[in-house]
């Protein structure tokens, strides 16, 4: 009896899948027109994707990297304005980072004219080349982020240059960008009158990266924002 109940219970699962599949099999003979367009629409896109990347942002890249070329020597040599606007012969990176937003050359043109525009003082322009470059790299992203803090730093913002800094510090935690970054919103806290924050900032850098530069004068830092604090 249980054996039959079995059977019976298996042929009505069987019915019901073989159902399932007609029913599928007339929504795909009913559709098949507008199956095919979606099929169509999504293979021109993915075409359309691969080609895009290969015949227009490939050659564009290749071009801005050689373009790049004489805006970096200029950069080193300190020829900031060179560096800048180009030099009649050769264009500059802000020419670069409007010519060729969409490339990794054209995005790395904007750090450069932002570090530039803080080394000269035009504080605005540099936050917003800076906050224009976006990196995967942590290091780099870090230092970018740390020189936005030090634009608003200048700028008087001491909340905003906190921020950034310590955004800089705890990008991705290293021996080089996280203890200087640390120790500069440390600074800034006392500036902004938070010395306890400042401590607690100090005290970071003592405990996690004591073999750091920042850390060599770290107890004389803590001291006097625990002096201060009183």
């Amino acid at each position: 009896m249980v054996k039959k109940n079995q059977e019976v219970s298996g042929d009505q699962r069987l019915e019901s899948i073989e159902g399932s599949l007609s029913k599928t099999e007339s929504f795909i003979v009913e559709n098949q027109n507008v199956i095919s367009i979606v099929v169509g629409i999504v293979v021109v896109i993915i075409l359309a994707y691969f080609g895009f990347q290969k015949y227009y942002m490939e050659p564009q890249n290749l071009e801005a990297q050689e373009q790049m070329y004489n805006a970096q020597r200029f950069f080193e040599a300190d020829s900031l304005e060179k560096a800048l606007q180009g030099d009649g012969n050769s264009v500059g990176f802000l020419q670069i980072a409007e010519d060729y937003s969409l490339t990794k050359a054209g995005n790395l043109a904007n750090y450069y004219a932002g570090l530039i525009y803080l080394k000269k003082g035009n504080y605005d322009l540099a936050i917003d080349y800076l906050k224009s470059f976006e990196s995967s790299d942590h290091i780099v992203g870090s230092m970018a982020n740390g020189a936005i803090g030090d634009a608003y730093m200048e700028k008087g913002d001491l909340s905003s240059a906190i921020s950034y800094y310590l955004e800089a510090a705890h990008r991705d935690k290293n021996e080089f960008t996280t203890p200087l970054f640390l120790l500069k919103a440390g600074n800034t806290y006392e500036l902004n009158k938070k010395y306890d924050d400042a401590v607690e900032i100090y005290e970071e850098i003592k405990t996690e990266f004591p073999l750091s530069n920042e850390a060599r004068d770290i107890d004389k830092y803590i001291a006097r924002a625990k002096g201060l604090e009183k």
